[in-house]
């Protein structure tokens, strides 16, 4: 398992548990309001939004490490999934957000007051920071996950359609394959080759140098006389 992948697997645990946290406070305030024949917008969306995170995202990992190239693995499907995702729950943290502007403008200061109401104040700006909390982690998971992914693909290796588990986002490129040249043959030929050895043709212009004997002249040059001494004198005594 790679750290990236580590990294996902301890954010999507985290992001399970603040929806826990939101599923239950929606759902008490939707059980405190549906009997007055009305709910909170906030609580709806975020019951909804909670329950679908609960619902895929232990789904996604549970399919990831016990099955190899499932759909619901592939970088691409999960980007799409949880780009849905952090923008429900943004729209859910500014649901909340709307609501505990327009029903508690001063902030919790019910606590002698009216507790219950101090309560209620007190939750819905857990709610507010839960929903938050969810959308930064989709949000930045998802940004990095695409970058990385771009940055693969661009390397030359696509990820679109493999997991997060089996990735290798910054691996370095395998380089194009460098072709050498094939060298001239110099050596003698193998053992038992008959065949003539083929000669590369000269270019114009080049010559080559005879390194054998001078070729004789068919002139040959007048030997001069020598007389021949032998210790006598020569020529007609006087």
């Amino acid at each position: 398992m790679t750290l990236f992948s580590m990294i996902r697997l301890i954010l999507f645990s985290i992001s399970i548990v603040f929806s826990l946290i939101v599923l239950g406070l929606d759902a008490y305030f939707l059980s405190v309001t549906v009997p007055l024949q009305f709910y909170f917008t906030f609580s709806a969306l975020g019951v909804a939004t909670a329950v679908l995170t609960i619902l895929t995202v232990p789904i996604m990992l549970i399919v990831d490490l016990i099955r190899h190239g499932a759909v619901t693995s592939m970088i691409v499907v999960e980007l799409v999934w949880l780009s849905i995702l952090w923008v429900l729950w943004v729209a859910t943290a500014g649901e909340a957000a709307n609501g505990f502007n327009l029903y508690f403008p001063r902030g919790c200061i019910y606590a002698t007051d009216d507790p219950t109401a101090n309560a209620y104040c007190m939750e819905l700006q857990a709610v507010q920071a839960f929903a938050f909390l969810n959308f930064f982690i989709f949000l930045g998971y998802t940004c990095t996950l695409l970058v990385l992914s771009i940055i693969s693909a661009s390397r030359g290796k696509s990820v679109w359609t493999s997991s997060v588990k089996q990735s290798t986002f910054l691996a370095p490129s395998s380089g194009p394959v460098q072709q050498v040249p094939l060298a001239q043959y110099s050596g003698a030929p193998a053992p038992g080759y008959t065949g003539t050895p083929v000669s590369q043709p000269q270019q114009p212009g080049t010559y080559t140098s005879y390194s054998g004997p001078p070729a004789q002249s068919p002139y040959t040059q007048p030997q001069q006389f020598q007389p021949v001494h032998n210790g006598q004198q020569q020529g007609i005594p006087v």
